[in-house]
């Protein structure tokens, strides 16, 4: 062949028809895509993270009335084993004064 028939390559064209080159553009676009993999990761798990606390922070929110009515319903609890004991107590001294009046 006539190298006047062909046309003259730039050096560019020529080293971008390297295998060195083509093998730099691979590892260029294979990092490119982990870069646009590990950003897509990242938006994804923000966004988990942000579902998570309004989730959570719901949660809360539901709780509140629950926790206040478990507060309410140990203090009457606690109001009702005291007036237990004082019941028994009362009870306990009415029997030993049967007792009393039964021995007399």
């Amino acid at each position: 062949m006539d190298s006047a028939a062909q046309p003259a390559q730039s050096s560019f064209e020529r080293e971008a028809a390297s295998p060195e080159t083509l093998a730099n553009l691979d590892a260029l676009a294979s990092l490119e895509e982990r870069v646009r993999r590990a950003a897509d990761l990242v938006a994804s798990l923000r966004a988990e993270r942000d579902a998570a606390l309004a989730d959570a922070e719901a949660a809360r929110k539901a709780a509140i009335p629950a926790i206040e009515e478990a507060r309410k319903l140990r203090s009457e609890l606690e109001g009702l084993r005291s007036e237990r004991v004082q019941v028994r107590k009362r009870i306990e001294k009415l029997l030993g004064q049967m007792d009393l009046l039964g021995g007399a």
